[in-house]
């Protein structure tokens, strides 16, 4: 599972946890005044307490109609009683009948902010009177207890343009500056990545530059070209420092994955690396060959591979 998939999962989790007991309790109260409106918005607004980061909350039907007015702790707002709700994306699919429920995101109509909503059916014995709605603003939603812990990304593969790829046995590698300078460039740029704050560089071999992002100021990279790398006073633009302890790479690995970005640059005429990205902090190592495909994996399983694997054992491989 990805980060991002795992963070989705793990903030809707915990806010399931923190729900699913107070919208049982507060749709079992509101089922002795579920016809009279009025009584129904006091039952509410006395209730809402118990979900401390909702927003809002209100009552629908089972046609999807609103049947209450909406309430937050301060205000009740009659305006909205009757509203067809039945296209909004909590019931556009299908009403929770079976239970407890929570939402995908969603633009409010209130507050024009992403939010969720999580719903909750209200049952006279084996009847479905209708549901409770709670919305909470996906900026307020409560964190969860643990931290989420990075976890290493599964291989990735995008195909580029069909364009290029169509074309590709009609083109031959032509020397870059970069590629006249290769082994000085690929050893500066492991001194920068271990000694001087460099968490993040993006090498574009075809075109002859780099770009940094430092420990210093996350926020900003900068792009240098050949005879900036090579020039020793961008010792005073990134003063030595030690690797950090973010870092999930250790100096040797570094070294080892930048070399071998080295040798799938120089590996074939045809097809051969054109930019390669890599971050220590994520462990994610990015490539893109001439063929304009590109691949996104994690550094343990980048190394885990050698050259036969990328080009096939009738391939020569260059040291330089």
């Amino acid at each position: 599972m990805s980060w991002f998939e795992q963070t989705i999962l793990e903030k809707k989790q915990t806010l399931r946890l923190l729900t699913t007991e107070p919208m049982a309790e507060l749709a079992q109260a509101c089922v002795p005044v579920w016809d009279d409106s009025d009584s129904l918005d006091r039952r509410l607004q006395k209730e809402i307490p118990l979900l401390p980061h909702c927003h809002l909350i209100y009552a629908v039907d089972t046609n999807g109609h609103l049947i209450s007015s909406n309430i937050n702790a301060r205000h009740v707002d009659l305006r909205w009683r009757g509203t067809d709700l039945s296209d909004r994306p909590y019931l556009e699919t299908s009403l929770p009948y079976q239970g407890f429920t929570i939402s995908r995101v969603y633009v409010s109509r209130q507050t024009m902010k992403p939010c969720i909503t999580v719903m909750h059916p209200v049952r006279d014995g084996m009847t479905v009177l209708g549901f409770i709605a709670a919305d909470f603003d996906v900026d307020d939603l409560p964190a969860s207890k643990d931290s989420i812990k990075p976890v290493d990304q599964e291989w990735i593969q995008y195909k580029g343009d069909p364009a290029i790829r169509s074309t590709l046995f009609m083109q031959e590698r032509v020397q870059s500056a970069m590629d006249m300078h290769l082994d000085e460039v690929i050893d500066i740029i492991i001194d920068m990545m271990q000694h001087h704050g460099i968490f993040h560089t993006k090498i574009h071999f075809s075109s002859s530059r780099a770009s940094f992002w430092s420990m210093d100021d996350p926020y900003i990279y900068h792009i240098h070209t050949v005879d900036e790398l090579i020039d020793l006073d961008r010792c005073l633009a990134y003063p030595r420092q030690p690797l950090s302890e973010r870092a999930q790479v250790s100096s040797e690995d570094i070294a080892r994955v930048l070399n071998l970005f080295k040798q799938l640059r120089n590996a074939d005429e045809t097809i051969y690396l054109r930019s390669s990205s890599f971050n220590i902090i994520n462990g994610m190592v990015g490539l893109t060959f001439s063929c304009d495909g590109s691949h996104y994996v994690h550094y343990r399983e980048f190394l885990s591979k050698n050259i036969e694997f990328w080009f096939g054992g009738s391939r020569r491989v260059e040291s330089s």
